[in-house]
């Protein structure tokens, strides 16, 4: 069964198109490992590796080569951004044809990582032997204090006795350590070490002495400078004095002036609190008195509220009894209602009887004067009959 290596590899054993459209015809990655693994170390063999596999990564489509657009696949396997990547795509691309093959991201590659991180190895291994020597130098050192006899341990106590080391140095044993390397290694130049300290001491033992003495200078002049200060003190306090007393002097009469103002302020005020004192027995006394009016008002409110009680009570009475007026009232009006119509219906018969009366007497009437008329009229012929006769 294939591995997924092997199954990338033979797919970029696929021929791919170039930028001018002609197919070029790509070599297997695992060829291009055997031919480079006689010449590169083991690291530099992984890291071949991992470019064939970022390769193989860019590579998704099985193209056979590496666009710049391809290059942004590795966003997520390095800690580049998209500048940082094109800017490495553009030096992995020598022959500027905007494609990469297989070849050349690998070995371009694999040069660019070694050549960014071969300073560090150098600084590392720089710094590793420094730390060798400084545990050499230490350890011989110690070495050397252990080996260090009964002899050579007076004899260089004797030299910082004469020296007067103890009153310059607190830990003697750095200037130990190298006094015994130079006796070990190189005797000759011990008398001269020795001549360097002497002179070293002397120079820091006269540096001492100038330090005590430039001490005790700073310490009379600040004598002499409290002493100084002391004595421009009192004559400030003098002068503070002399001229408290001329101002307590100069401040008598005003003082003196004030105090009548305030006396005649005082006796205005006296008065003024003599009438403040009767206003408030005025209002003492029409306190007392509204409070006494308070009381009475307050009888005669509860007074009130016992005649509003009874006044409700009644008022309560009179509204039922009115309801009740009301109710008969509605009912004798609807009595009176009932009368009236009755009254008019009773009115309406007699008018139209009197109506049908009035018309059959009219009509009578009528019928009189008709017979009358015709009364007259035959009575007068017989009138003129008579008459003519006669």
């Amino acid at each position: 069964m294939a591995t997924p290596e092997r199954r990338a590899v033979s797919r970029l054993q696929r021929p791919g198109r170039g930028p001018k459209g002609s197919r070029a015809c790509l070599g297997s990655l695992d060829d291009l490992e055997c031919k480079d693994t006689q010449e590169l170390a083991p690291g530099e063999l992984a890291m071949l590796r991992k470019a064939q596999e970022f390769f193989q990564t860019c590579d998704a489509g099985g193209k056979g080569f590496i666009a710049r657009s391809d290059m942004q696949r590795l966003r997520e396997e390095l800690p580049l951004s998209l500048e940082d990547l094109e800017d490495v795509f553009d030096a992995l691309d020598a022959d500027g044809n905007g494609f990469l093959t297989p070849e050349e991201f690998t070995t371009g590659f694999s040069h660019f990582f070694f050549s960014q991180n071969k300073p560090s190895q150098e600084d590392a291994s720089e710094q590793a032997a420094q730390l060798q020597e400084e545990k050499v130098y230490q350890s011989r050192g110690e070495e050397d204090l252990g080996d260090m006899g009964e002899d050579e341990e007076a004899q260089f106590q004797m030299l910082m006795d004469k020296l007067g080391a103890q009153k310059v140095l607190e830990d003697e044993s750095d200037v130990k350590q190298l006094w015994l390397q130079l006796k070990k290694d190189e005797p000759h130049l011990l008398s001269n070490f020795e001549d360097f300290l002497t002179r070293i001491f002397s120079q820091l033992q006269e540096a001492h002495e100038e330090k005590n003495e430039l001490e005790c200078a700073l310490r009379k002049k600040i004598a002499a400078y409290d002493e100084e200060i002391q004595h421009l003190y009192e004559e400030m306090e003098q002068q503070i004095k002399s001229e408290k007393e001329q101002f307590l002097l100069k401040d008598t009469e005003r003082f003196q002036a004030r105090s009548r103002e305030l006396e005649q302020k005082l006796v205005s005020k006296e008065q003024e609190l003599e009438q403040l004192i009767q206003k408030q027995r005025r209002l003492e006394g029409q306190c007392i008195a509204l409070h006494n009016d308070k009381h009475e008002t307050k009888a005669e409110n509860t007074k009130l509220k016992l005649t509003n009680q009874e006044l409700a009570r009644e008022l309560e009475r009179t509204s039922r009894e009115l309801q009740d007026a009301q109710q008969q009232l509605e009912s004798l009006q609807q009595e009176a209602c009932k009368l009236h119509q009755e009254k008019e219906m009773e009115v309406y018969r007699v008018t139209e009887s009197l109506q049908r009366e009035k018309s059959g007497l009219l009509k009578q009437l009528d019928f009189l004067r008709w017979v009358s008329a015709w009364c007259v009229l035959t009575a007068r012929p017989r009138r003129l009959g008579m008459e003519g006769p006669v």
